[in-house]
């Protein structure tokens, strides 16, 4: 930062350069030094201002009229008791009384220095340095003084009057300390300009709207974003009344101690805002009132982000349609439905055996749909204890239960916002979670374990089961309300049995998995004993198997030795091989799967259609 030395006299120019030629101020601005004597003096000023001076110095009338008309800080050179003695000094012989001209008081008094001198001094303070002659001559005049001292405009203006006018010269060390409280003030004017700027900038910046008034109710701030929510301009509201420019917003009653809202939601030009009132206080008194207005839109948006980086896990759905096979027709009918489905914003239950892909399909239809930037939640509804799955899916606050998190936990539907949640096995729902979910898809809004306040969220249900629903519902094990909420819309997956055109793609894509394995393929002929199978675990079965031979078989080709080999160690039934199996074991195992089959793996009915009990039943199974 620069500083501006204005020299009325030759002397504080002098004294000026010596300070400056010892170079031990540390100051790490500009210092010029410029003469000029009152008009002359402001001129030089007026200037400097105008090339970025920070702070001002000059002495007497000069420094006086200065600081009358720029807007930066203006250090005067003080007059000492030393320098008066010098001026006497100069003077020679004095008699009578002797008058210093001051234009405003200083720290010691003439007088005294008088008393010490046996000198009668007498202080003329000047009030209008552009009125000097007037005012000395009236007050010299009426107080008998017949010697003066004061600055070069007193020597300058009285002199040619016949008046005798001493010059009170400025010492090297009065200069001194002048520059050192200038740098001082200089060096507190850029701190606050940095403050200044950064106050400035962060209201400018703020995504939030920012308005304040004064105490008069005077509009003193109005940011960019605040000029974009009421579509006007801060040139055009800023020093008018606020009740003047916009509705009443409440502002007003804070510069009255009003303690009502201080907070509170309201349409601005159609938009949804929450607004928040706060008093500005000086001490005990309200000088103000700033209000902090935020778009309710964009703060659900930072919400979902906060929520999304707060949680990594379970967010992004990494199936697209294109990776379903398709080879069946009706794989093709189902992934035809799937476009169909993503193209609106329905509840969609997902039927099929276990190990079908029921969560590829609701993937799908997740990266299809207009959410598709949004999260991907999924969870499994029967992998859970009542209670956790109850504070996973709706969250929880701090001190809701024994071990709840410190600070509570967002659950999956506040993740899941702006987004899709999956909720598989949703047929082993305990009834009491599945009266909570009944709620957040009538209102749209979950309440938190321990919370007394409801979040609104934006969330899509894709559900999934392996289970008769209906008979769930007819044994009062399933909720029939939120069962019609689910079934808007129906997809079924049907087993791989069903649909054995898809196992030579799904083959391909398992070994693909692993692109640094020795296996590069599969031989035709294991791919149809493959497709002669009977896939109890479905497309989960077949992947795991394929992973199996991949570890196990020599390579580079998959053939069908190594699969009827794999199998067969896993005790799979070869299907191929059971007309020709003399053993007892081998068809009654295979009457045994059937009889599973028809029965949706309902092993209790199972067990009653061939007369044994469930327990002899899953031996049977386990057995070779």
């Amino acid at each position: 930062m620069k500083i501006t030395i204005i020299a009325p006299m030759d002397n504080i120019m002098d004294a000026a350069r010596e300070v400056l030629a010892q170079n031990d101020l540390h100051w790490p601005g500009e210092i010029e030094v410029l003469p000029g004597l009152l008009e002359a003096g402001l001129e030089q000023a007026c200037q400097a201002v105008k090339r970025g001076t920070a702070v001002i110095i000059s002495r007497g009338g000069t420094a006086t009229l200065i600081a009358k008309h720029v807007d930066v800080p203006v250090v005067e050179i003080q007059v000492t008791a030393f320098d008066i003695l010098r001026a006497l000094k100069s003077m020679g012989h004095v008699s009578g009384t002797v008058g210093v001209i001051f234009m405003r008081r200083f720290l010691f008094e003439c007088e005294k220095l008088g008393d010490l001198l046996g000198i009668p001094i007498q202080e003329i303070f000047i009030d209008n340095e552009l009125r000097i002659e007037e005012e000395v001559l009236e007050k010299a005049g009426r107080q008998g003084i017949g010697t003066l001292l004061g600055d070069a405009s007193a020597v300058k203006l009285l002199t040619p009057r016949g008046l005798k006018v001493g010059l009170i010269e400025s010492s090297v060390e009065s200069v001194r300390k002048a520059i050192i409280e200038a740098g001082n003030l200089a060096d507190v004017r850029r701190r606050e300009r940095e403050k200044a700027e950064l106050f400035r900038t962060i209201i400018d910046t703020s995504a939030d709207g920012i308005i304040a008034i004064d105490k008069n109710e005077q509009i003193t701030i109005f940011n960019p974003a605040i000029e974009r929510i009421y579509q006007l301009s801060g040139s055009e509201v800023i020093g008018r009344k606020i009740g003047d420019m916009i509705p009443d917003d409440g502002l007003r009653g804070c510069l009255t101690g009003d303690t009502g809202e201080r907070e509170s939601v309201r349409r601005v030009n159609n938009r949804v805002f929450a607004i928040r009132r706060i008093p500005i206080k000086l001490g005990e008194d309200i000088v103000g009132a700033i209000a902090n207005v935020q778009d309710v839109t964009q703060l659900q948006n930072f919400e979902q982000l906060v929520r999304q980086k707060l949680n990594k896990k379970g967010l992004v759905a990494k199936v697209h349609l294109e990776q379903l096979s398709a080879a069946s027709g009706q794989m093709k009918v189902i992934k035809e439905r799937v476009r169909q489905y993503a193209a609106n914003d329905a509840t969609v239950l997902i039927t099929g055996e276990s190990g079908t892909g029921k969560e590829w399909v609701a993937q799908s239809i997740h990266n299809l749909s207009l959410r598709q930037k949004g999260p991907f939640v999924a969870i499994n509804c029967a992998a859970l204890p009542e209670s956790l799955l109850e504070s996973e899916l709706f969250g929880y606050e701090e001190g809701a239960f024994t071990g709840a998190k410190k600070g509570g936990k967002s659950g999956l539907f506040e993740l899941a916002h702006n987004g899709t949640i999956f909720l598989d096995e949703i047929g082993d729902m305990p009834l009491s979670v599945q009266a909570r979910l009944l709620r957040v898809l009538q209102e749209k809004e979950v309440m938190r374990l321990g919370a007394d306040s409801v979040i609104p969220v934006n969330v899509r249900i894709l559900a999934a089961t392996n289970q008769d629903m209906m008979h769930l519902v007819d044994e009062r094990k399933f909720r029939a309300d939120l069962y019609y909420r689910l079934d808007v819309l129906r997809l079924h997956i049907p087993p791989l049995r069903e649909r054995v055109e898809d196992i030579p793609e799904l083959v391909n894509r398992f070994l693909e998995k692993s692109p640094h394995s020795h296996i590069v393929g599969i031989t035709a002929e294991a791919v149809k004993f493959l497709q002669k199978q009977f896939w109890r675990g479905n497309i989960r079965e077949l992947e795991n198997v394929i992973e199996r031979i991949k570890l196990l078989a020599p390579g580079p080709f998959i053939e069908e030795r190594m699969v009827r080999e794999v199998l067969s160690a896993s005790g799979h039934i070869l299907h191929d091989d059971i007309a020709g199996h003399t053993g007892p074991d081998m068809t009654e195992r295979h009457k045994l799967e059937q009889i599973l089959f028809e029965e949706k793996y309902n092993y209790t009915q199972a067990a009653k259609r061939l007369g044994i009990s469930r327990t002899t039943l899953w031996r049977k199974l386990r057995q070779r």
